[in-house]
């Protein structure tokens, strides 16, 4: 892309530090969801980080599919299919497979030893063998997959900017809801499938999967490259968000509020899917167009930040890890260890993928002259 979207790669960098917030918070989590599978378990706990993290839980993994949806028209034009799966493979696929004989042990190494337990035999530490399989590199793959499947799309007649936003936006959300609800009552309300290769969550697959065509197909519209010239629609689900985000952070929570006897049911079911839709959806609007409007920019912190965003989700979790376990050792509030783990983490990982990024740009040209 020679004219690049500010706003875009902003919002990407943004998203991802958020990532890095949530995956923080499941360090201090409150109510014991972590700590069985997180790479450090603190005994200090923050109540409301459990809170914060539903918001984050609803909104960026789909904003990140929304944006690599976005971009793949351009990926795509002018290039052979298989330059494409080539080029998608060398961008998603070998960056994961590095990673999960790299990064998966380490965080088994960081996970017992945080936990003052014993090292196991070698061969448990890597992903196929590790209970907690890929864990946040599971991204990866799955938006590997969908690069796939759009390319097959795109081979078909089927022309979905034909169709209006407005009616796109609608079935999307009738067909994810209805997945997830059928999904959720048959598979389990929060379950997870676990390959070698590929891990996804049950219920929000095809969520995911919707988000990254409505990208594309936002793209192909141009709806994004001109901005509105009218704040009224901005202004409404800015004024009214709150509301489904309420009723999902409430439908969430009172599981633990009433602990014995509480059933799942279908109404219960039906709350929480159509609150996080309806959430998602407004949540993702108003993102995008905040960036649009007021972070359509750039500089030299951006465009350091921009670069490393990838590398940085990619390694953040190990980071968490390493100052994690650091921190155990220090008798200090919990509300201040979990600012201090998210900026030494955010900021360290930044530093290693510039490193790292520094290296590579040096070898090249070393090997250009040579």
């Amino acid at each position: 892309m020679t004219n690049r979207l500010n706003w875009l790669d902003n919002l990407r960098s943004i998203t991802i530090l958020l990532v890095v917030l949530y995956h923080v918070g499941g360090v201090y989590e409150a109510a014991g969801l972590w700590a069985s599978f997180w790479i450090v378990d603190d005994p200090s706990t923050i109540t409301w980080v459990g809170i914060v993290g539903i918001l984050f839980d609803i909104m960026v993994m789909p904003i990140m599919f929304f944006i690599a949806g976005y971009l793949v028209t351009l990926s795509l034009e002018n290039k052979t299919s298989w330059e494409f799966i080539n080029g998608k493979f060398k961008r998603l696929m070998v960056p994961w497979l590095i990673a999960v004989v790299t990064l998966i042990p380490i965080y088994k190494v960081i996970f017992l030893y945080s936990r003052g337990l014993p090292q196991q035999p070698w061969n448990t530490y890597f992903h196929i063998t590790n209970p907690n399989s890929q864990n946040w590199l599971w991204f990866l793959p799955v938006l590997f997959a969908f690069n796939l499947l759009y390319l097959l799309v795109s081979k078909t007649k089927i022309k979905f900017q034909n169709v209006s936003l407005g009616w796109t936006i609608t079935g999307m959300f009738v067909i994810g809801f209805a997945y997830s609800f059928f999904i959720g009552g048959i598979a389990g309300f929060r379950s997870w499938t676990l390959t070698p290769v590929i891990d996804f969550e049950n219920e929000r697959l095809l969520i995911y999967f919707l988000m990254f065509l409505l990208g594309a197909q936002v793209f192909q519209k141009g709806i994004l490259k001109e901005k509105s010239q009218t704040n009224k629609l901005y202004n409404t689900v800015n004024a009214i968000t709150w509301i489904p985000i309420t009723v999902h952070i409430f439908t969430r929570i009172v599981p633990f509020i009433y602990p014995e006897g509480f059933s799942v049911t279908p109404m219960y079911r039906f709350v929480w899917w159509i609150s996080f839709d309806v959430s998602l959806l407004c949540m993702m609007y108003v993102m995008i167009q905040s960036f649009r409007r007021y972070l359509d920019r750039t500089g030299t912190i951006w465009i350091v930040l921009n670069r490393n965003s990838y590398g940085v989700y990619i390694i953040h979790v190990i980071i968490i890890g390493v100052f994690g376990t650091l921190l155990l050792n220090f008798n200090i509030p919990a509300a201040v260890k979990y600012l201090l783990l998210f900026l030494l983490t955010y900021l360290v990982s930044n530093v290693v993928v510039t490193i790292y990024r520094s290296l590579v740009q040096t070898i090249k040209i070393q090997g250009g002259k040579s």
